[in-house]
Formats: C-alpha cells, sequence, structure tokens
C-alpha cells in the first residue's frame, strides 16, 4: 500500500494516519507552513510553526563551493529568509555566486560576510578543515550560525566552538541536513509511539565512486578528507538519533595512497544491546539505503536515505506500507526553516539537532577514525 503525504509549502496544517490498522491512529504529525512535519507530543518533536511570520531572517553565507549554492537555492522556499550577503576567497567568486543567486552584498573575504551589519545569521559552508575557523569568525562578530557537517575536524574544535557560542549566548546548530526532513519526523514518531516494538539494529550506508584525485577535497588530508567525514557522518548521526552514544565501537578501513578512508566498516554497540552496521565509501557506490529493524516492526528508507522522500514500513500481519514525503524545493530549506524557528523562538539551540549530540558525534568519530590509525595534518 502505497501513501502519498502532503507536502504544499502554504498548506494548512494537516493530520494523518502514522500506522495502518487497529481502527484508530497510534500517533499524529502536523504539516506547517513550510511543509514541515513534527510530532505532536514535544519529546520528538522537528522543526515547528515560526511564531511570527512577519520578521525576515537575514543569511549570509561563507562559501561559494556546490553546498553553498544548494543551501542558497533552498532558502528561495522560505518566505521570511532572504539571502543578503556571500563571503569567498576571491571576490571574483563571490561577484559569480552573487549574480547567480541575486545576492546584494558580495564580500571577497570571509571576515566581511561574517562582520556584514546587514546578517542575522551565517551559514558555513566551507570545507571541513575551515569549519572551525570560520564559525568562530561568525560567533565572534555576534551572529547566529548554521555550520555544514561535519561540525569540525575533531571533538576538541566542536568543543571549543560550542562552549564560545554558549560564552556568548549565541545560536549554533549543526546543519545535519537529513536530521530535518519530514521523513525523519515520521521515523521519530514511529520510535516514540512504539510502533516498532524495541529498536534493535540499524542498517545504514553511505558510498559514492570519486574519481581519484590527489589534491582533490574528498582525498587530500590537509581538508579533513575521506569518506568517514564527508559522507561517514551521516549513518553516525542517523545511529546517534535512534540509539543515543555508543558503548563500544569497532572498525576497519581501507586508506587509500593519500591516507585518508577511501572504503570503511563501522559496528557501533549501544547501551542494551542495540547495534548499528554502517558503512561510507568515497571509490564504491553502494546501495544508500538504512534499514532499521524492531521488535515488532521494520522501517526500509529508500535510496537515497541521506535525502530521505520515500519509507516503507513493515508489520507482522499488516503487510508491507509505503509512505512518500515529496519535497518542497531541493530540501535544503528544512534545516534552514528550523534555524529560524529557533531565532524567532529565542532558543540557542535545536532540540532536534542539540549542541551535546553534535560533541557526542564527533567523539565517535573521532573513537572511529583511532582505530585506524587516521590523524589529519592539523591534529
Amino acid at each position: 500500500m502505497r501513501k502519498r503525504h502532503p507536502t504544499g509549502a502554504l498548506q494548512n496544517l494537516a493530520a494523518f494516519r502514522t500506522i495502518r490498522g487497529g481502527g484508530k491512529a497510534q500517533g499524529l504529525l502536523q504539516l506547517d507552513a513550510y511543509g514541515l512535519f513534527r510530532a505532536i507530543e514535544p519529546r520528538f518533536s522537528g522543526p515547528v510553526r515560526l511564531q511570527s511570520m512577519n520578521r525576515v531572517i537575514r543569511w549570509g553565507i561563507l562559501g561559494t563551493g556546490q553546498i553553498a549554492r544548494q543551501f542558497a537555492a533552498g532558502l528561495k522556499v522560505l518566505p521570511d529568509a532572504e539571502l543578503t550577503a556571500v563571503g569567498s576567497r576571491t571576490t571574483e567568486r563571490a561577484i559569480e555566486f552573487g549574480n547567480r543567486f541575486n545576492v546584494p552584498r558580495r564580500h571577497g573575504n570571509y571576515e566581511g560576510a561574517a562582520n556584514d551589519p546587514a546578517v542575522d545569521v551565517v551559514y558555513v559552508a566551507t570545507p571541513h578543515s575551515c569549519h572551525k575557523e570560520n564559525t568562530l569568525l561568525a560567533l565572534a562578530a555576534g551572529k547566529a550560525v548554521l555550520c555544514e557537517k561535519p561540525f569540525a575536524i575533531n571533538a576538541a574544535e566542536a568543543g571549543e566552538v560550542i562552549r564560545f557560542a554558549r560564552q556568548r549566548k549565541l545560536f549554533l546548530m549543526e546543519a545535519m541536513w537529513t536530521r530535518f526532513f519530514p521523513l525523519m519526523a515520521k521515523v521519530r514518531e514511529l520510535l516514540r509511539s512504539g510502533a516498532l516494538g524495541e529498536a534493535r539494529l540499524l542498517m545504514a550506508d553511505f558510498g559514492f565512486r570519486a574519481e581519484f584525485q590527489e589534491e582533490g577535497r574528498l582525498f587530500d588530508p590537509a581538508y579533513g578528507g575521506g569518506a568517514l567525514l564527508d559522507v561517514g557522518v551521516y549513518p553516525v548521526s542517523l545511529a546517534s538519533m535512534i540509539f543515543g552514544p555508543p558503548t563500544r565501537i569497532t572498525s576497519l578501513a581501507h586508506l587509500g595512497r593519500t591516507g585518508v578512508d577511501e572504503e570503511s566498516a563501522m559496528i557501533l554497540a549501544h547501551p542494551n544491546g542495540p547495534l548499528a552496521v554502517l558503512t561510507s565509501a568515497i571509490r564504491t557506490d553502494t546501495p544508500q539505503e538504512a534499514i532499521l529493524l524492531g521488535t515488532a516492526g521494520r522501517v526500509r528508507i529508500h535510496r537515497p536515505w541521506w535525502r530521505p522522500i520515500t519509507l516503507t514500513l513493515s508489520r507482522e500481519g499488516c503487510g508491507d506500507e509505503t509512505l512518500e514525503f515529496p519535497l518542497i524545493g531541493n530540501g535544503y530549506h528544512y534545516e534552514a526553516a528550523e534555524v529560524m524557528a529557533c531565532l524567532h523562538r529565542g532558543n540557542l539551540e535545536s532540540e532536534t539537532m542539540s549542541l551535546d549530540e553534535t560533541l557526542a558525534i564527533m567523539k565517535t568519530l573521532d573513537a572511529i577514525r583511532a582505530q585506524w590509525g587516521l590523524k589529519y595534518p592539523m591534529e
């Protein structure tokens, strides 16, 4: 059975049954003005509706690469988001980006964009190795910050940034965009409602085939290259969302000629026995699916699970039910909407992607790399 859920950008609140069978809904989600589903129960709530639709939030972006372009395109879906400034390492790139996305204020350096008085919140979209420096730059300028994943190179860097933000009482969040998709809100609601029974096993992968480039970002240790920080962080973050931090880690990796991980396999053990079996790769295309097994049912998030649109829910005696959550825009607006909702409420952190969880994930990534003997030059 296939169900398609409404995601109209200006649609009124909607509710739907989360579990087929039994004659009544076992949990409800609400659909807000941006097509963001959240559980009615606050414990596992995802992005919530903005309290005020009148205040425009002004964004600045540090970086002009592919992910910065995707984020700029995503902001166009949000009626109270305005992209006002961009910072790049060169004026030429800033001008080109500004022309493409109609950004009025173009800076040939990151400092100018971070300190621009026409910016409320900064999105850090620079290479992994620059995240700490650029996030601190924006925070020092008094800006709220959404920092692209991985949040930093290691937990020590992440902890330094988090402490600074908390001391300055400034909003900060990791841009783990997958966490804020409507489908992931549905997964959290299924867990909360007990529809799957006790969650016991997660299998998730994220791998793609990249052509080898010795000085390319993916293969250069100086940029935090390798599969783990680029795409392995996705399944690790998913395991964290479902099970929390692991108590035991077993992992292996193939380190390529530049010394970074090109393929890896990880098993994370969690309190009371649940396991997460995860893989990541930059030289091998993988199925890019996630399967969560519980004692009363299972969920398969279809490819690409990290940009989730479709899931299949299977429970004994109920058959399979396929749920679709069509996107509005490219999906990057979901995390941006969460940031703006938090700013409107005066929150300094997101409950859906807390800074404590971000730090715990970075510690897990550190422990995995330690088993491989992989250190980056800046460590």
